[in-house]
């Protein structure tokens, strides 16, 4: 029998985790194997234990919670020597991460996909840290996250955007240096963004061209405008034009240096948790985990 570690964050959708614990195990036990279970109780347990899982040279982990638990985990996997197998079973606000592997977004529906096929994904690093979906810098990233648990359960993925719009009348713009592999570019920037996947706080037309395993950030700047232009470019977001916007600049790249003179404190938005301040330096570790998905 293989081996398998499940770790669940037990507050996640409406605290419904440990209900399904239960139907994991069946299916694992249905698929050739034995589960350990691991409730999360603060921050950094997920990480904790899938470096345990690691070490213990397990064959699959489980994570079941939100995007916040995902992250975590990935960041237990990562830089390991042995990496076990990943499933996931999306209980959160928005779930980024099981919408770009077409995970269903249904616990029952997601927990019949696990010990059946596997498929690579890419992981991004900044600075010392792993990331999932989406790196991002400016006023309305930091809104994002500041978002409450309270605000999440009640208003999903529509909290992001509320606390995001809200941004928009005090808009401040900084200078931005991004440095990717083939150009730098230098702007007074409103928000940087530095996608994995396709889908970013639950839009799935950010980038529609991103892949799972292509080895690439997908990166957009957007440019220092006036509140209608603005608005113009929120309509082309929303429409899957943002990359042909003229005042958002669209480019991909392997590795990044993020950098600027401005006297503010620029803190990045980490899969929608706030992290490091710029300097920042990125790159994209391709197909570094393997996720259970879709046959």
């Amino acid at each position: 029998m293989k081996k398998a570690m499940i770790i669940a964050n037990p507050s996640s959708g409406k605290e419904q985790a440990e209900e399904y614990i239960d139907q994991i195990k069946e299916q694992l036990e249905k698929t050739g194997y034995t589960a350990e279970v691991r409730l999360t109780a603060g921050e950094g347990d997920a990480a904790r234990f899938a470096k345990e899982a690691c070490d213990l040279r397990l064959d699959a982990v489980v994570a079941m919670g939100g995007d916040g638990t995902m992250n975590e985990t990935v960041n237990g996997l990562a830089g390991q020597e042995h990496r076990p197998v990943m499933g996931v079973i999306p209980l959160g606000t928005v779930n980024d991460f099981a919408r770009a592997l077409h995970i269903p977004l249904e616990p029952e529906k997601a927990i019949a996909v696990l010990g059946g096929k596997t498929r690579p994904a890419d992981i991004g690093k900044v600075n010392n840290r792993y990331f999932l979906n989406i790196l991002a810098i400016g006023g309305i990233a930091e809104a994002a996250g500041e978002v409450t648990s309270s605000q999440k359960t009640m208003l999903g993925a529509l909290a992001y955007l509320v606390e995001g719009l809200k941004t928009l009348k005090e808009k401040t713009p900084f200078p931005l240096t991004v440095e990717s592999d083939q150009h730098t570019y230098q702007e007074e920037t409103l928000i940087f963004l530095a996608a994995l996947t396709n889908s970013v706080g639950g839009f799935e037309k950010l980038a529609p061209d991103a892949k799972v395993a292509d080895g690439q950030f997908h990166c957009f700047i957007v440019k220092n405008v006036a509140l209608p232009k603005l608005l113009r470019i929120g309509t082309n977001l929303l429409k899957g034009d943002f990359q042909e916007d003229p005042d958002v600049v669209y480019f991909r790249s392997k590795k990044l240096k993020v950098h600027s003179h401005s006297s503010m404190q620029l803190n990045a938005n980490v899969d929608g948790d706030m992290g490091d301040a710029v300097p920042l330096e990125l790159k994209v570790l391709q197909g570094h985990v393997s996720i259970f998905v879709p046959e």
